[in-house]
């Protein structure tokens, strides 16, 4: 049986904030602002997980009003995303993401974000794919004052784990 999820995430940037994107660091004088570590990726891939199973957004899952996940690491909430879909006998069969961000240029990152997701969801590598674009300096991602990121996942479930 095959599942498939899409999600959006939007984050603000803000000077002085750590730009943390696909689970790693990268070098910026502005960041992600968000009630966990702003990971626009991670969010993205972890609520679309969470759709192609029906489960609702990332919001019931970890709400921003709730104490214990201020500044939450992000690759924690993709993992215990991942662990429950795993729980239900799906696996990941392919992640398609876009990254919208006018600066930095993510390039130079893209295979170790790729890594870094495929060691979180214990997949291969060639399972998960991150491009990314920019607005030629139109609306809030060309004036650099925010970054949208796109997620479709499919997941896998074999047939002999079907309930």
């Amino acid at each position: 049986m095959i599942k498939i999820g899409i999600s959006k995430d939007v984050h603000p940037l803000k000077e002085g904030k750590k730009f943390i994107l696909g689970g790693i660091e990268i070098p910026h004088s502005k960041g992600s602002v968000g009630y966990s570590d702003g990971d626009c990726l991670l969010h993205a891939i972890a609520e679309s997980m969470l759709g192609a199973l029906a489960l609702g957004d990332l919001g019931k899952f970890f709400p921003d009003d709730d104490p214990k996940y201020k500044d939450y690491d992000s690759s924690l909430i993709l993992k215990e995303v991942f662990n429950y879909v795993s729980s239900k006998g799906y696996e990941v069969s392919n992640i398609d993401t876009m990254v919208s961000l006018e600066k930095p240029k993510i390039r130079p990152y893209i295979k170790d974000m790729r890594e870094n997701i495929a060691k979180l969801l214990n997949c291969d590598i060639k399972l998960i794919s991150i491009k990314a674009t920019t607005f030629e300096g139109m609306g809030f991602v060309g004036r650099e004052e925010g970054i949208l990121c796109d997620a479709v996942v499919v997941l896998e479930k074999s047939d002999f784990l079907l309930d």
